[in-house]
């Protein structure tokens, strides 16, 4: 059955029908977002949201989004989309970091000319018939010092832009390493000194606790007389109340802003102050840069629905489509390793220790660890997935832990996981042969051979003559065919376990009866999905 995507906000007719070429159902409502009680009935027939910025997605929604496992937001900002709720319930957000990246920069750059200049109220001068050549004494940028907090996608193109028109740039962004620093050209500094320097300062940070209010009364202190601030990234970044008064003292010579700390700024202390350039979150609005997103996110969403890529996911390792193909096999059997681990203990777990052997601990270990954890918590809650998986692990103070390691076996490569409880440790351990099945090759220590399989029964017992012939006489005369049976033993007449491949499920009466034959000291039937 192909996915359901509803757009519920405005998106370009070719985004749209990438979704159908792909083979993606899709149901086209752009006044819908605005509509809360409306998407609210119909959200539990899709499996992918893809939405503008109308489209909030709270709490509240995500309760009537029983099949929804994707968000995709066309644009970078998800302010309307309740991030940890959609994580707890299981569905992957989405963004487009890169379609509007150029655009934005842009227009970072073009109100720092228009505040260098006063171009609005040169403009608006002039459309009144007055002649104020005089009045509108500008500055160049030639040879000035710009200041830009936070090096990233946009930041960065800010800088290349920058360096073109031949001037001076510092950059503070905590993650910008040296090597970059000198790719683009600009010198890394520490905020207190590129607030010192700057003649010109730009934001390009997410708006987090630390970013919020990073420009306000106290750094705007420190800064160069006569500087000009330009902040195009988020509201709230720039104490605005703050700034008008450093504006109005002389001690700022001029603002640029796209964004607000509320939005629609019908308001803000910044408004009609002499040399203050506003307009209303243009930074993305161009054709361009609208039809880029809305296609990106067509694509993501497509890829992801069809076959498991995860691209730009603010809640879930990125998994390109490649990776997925190749790493396909390898997070099936890390789901079958925590389901086993998960269906064998009922103790409260206190840590989850996962190792990758060879050529598998050069994956996507990020993905590789939540399809363990989303195994390990499924045989408690069925509705855990690989989104919710480490939150509700975190929620339950599990310790997770990862070693990688080269070859050391006869396989070229393995995963082992070991549970701690407080009152023992229980591993399994697993490898993806040619064919791409899973199989379990280690059990408590001991080695195996076992396909997986939907249905199986494990057993541990002493190494005694007899256990062969009383569990294949058992399943005989239960009419439950065996597929495949393993045997191990730690040595003679030690610790021995049986894992059989069934083809359906137990009865309990069956457990039951090899229970009260006194010769296992467990009998657990096992269920792996999608096995």
């Amino acid at each position: 059955m192909a996915p359901r995507v509803l757009v519920s906000d405005e998106l370009s007719e070719t985004a749209v029908q990438i979704f159908r070429d792909r083979g993606v159902e899709v149901d086209y409502m752009p006044k819908l977002g605005k509509d809360k009680e409306k998407l609210a009935e119909i959200i539990g027939q899709y499996d992918g949201l893809a939405i503008r910025s109308a489209t909030k997605v709270t709490d509240k929604l995500l309760a009537n989004a029983t099949n929804l496992k994707v968000v995709g937001r066309a644009g970078i900002g998800v302010d309307n989309v309740d991030i940890p709720a959609a994580s707890k319930k299981g569905v992957i957000v989405m963004n487009t970091p890169f379609g509007n990246s150029i655009t934005t920069a842009e227009h970072a750059i073009a109100m720092m000319f228009a505040v260098a200049r006063q171009l609005p109220e040169a403009s608006a001068s002039t459309h009144a018939g007055k002649w104020e050549k005089s009045k509108f004494m500008g500055v160049e940028l030639f040879n000035k010092t710009l200041g830009v907090i936070g090096a990233g996608n946009i930041g960065g193109i800010v800088c290349d832009r920058a360096v073109g028109l031949h001037m001076k740039v510092v950059a503070y962004d905590p993650f910008l390493s040296e090597e970059r620093a000198k790719a683009l050209g600009v010198q890394k500094v520490e905020l207190e000194e590129l607030l010192a320097r700057a003649d010109f300062i730009t934001l390009h940070v997410p708006l987090t606790d630390k970013t919020k209010g990073i420009l306000n009364a106290e750094s705007l202190a420190k800064t160069k007389p006569g500087v000009r601030i330009i902040n195009c990234a988020r509201g709230g970044l720039v104490d605005e109340a703050a700034l008008a008064e450093a504006l109005k003292s002389g001690h700022v010579a001029g603002a640029a802003f796209d964004v607000f700390e509320v939005e629609p700024a019908t308001d803000s202390p910044l408004f009609n102050l002499p040399n203050v350039v506003v307009t209303p979150h243009l930074g993305a609005s161009t054709t361009e840069a609208q039809e880029n997103v809305a296609l990106q996110v067509a694509e993501q969403m497509s890829d992801y629905l069809l076959t498991g890529a995860v691209q730009n996911a603010l809640n879930m390792p990125n998994v390109t489509a490649e990776q997925a193909a190749v790493m396909g096999p390898w997070i099936k059997l890390a789901s079958h390793l925590g389901a086993f681990i998960g269906q064998m203990t009922d103790e409260p777990i206190r840590a989850i220790n996962i190792l990758y052997d060879g050529r598998v601990a050069d994956m996507n270990l990020a993905a590789l660890n939540q399809s363990v954890i989303a195994g390990v918590l499924k045989a408690q809650n069925p509705d855990v997935n690989l989104v919710s998986a480490p939150i509700v692990a975190k929620d339950k103070g599990i310790q997770i832990s990862t070693t990688r390691q080269d070859k050391t076996g006869v396989f070229d490569a393995y995963i082992k996981v070991t549970m701690v409880t407080d009152k023992r440790e229980r591993s399994v351990a697993g490898t993806c042969f040619a064919d791409g099945k899973p199989r379990f090759i280690q059990i408590k220590g001991i080695n195996i051979d076992a396909e997986v399989g939907r249905h199986m029964l494990y057993t541990t017992n002493e190494d005694v003559p007899g256990i062969i012939g009383l569990l294949g006489m058992t399943m005989g005369k239960n009419g439950v065919n065996i597929a495949n049976f393993t045997l191990g033993r730690s040595g003679v007449g030690q610790d021995a376990i049986a894992i059989l491949y069934l083809d359906q499920a137990l009865d309990p009466k069956v457990v039951e009866t090899l229970e009260n034959t006194g010769m296992f000291s467990q009998v657990k039937p096992l269920e792996f999905v999608g096995a």
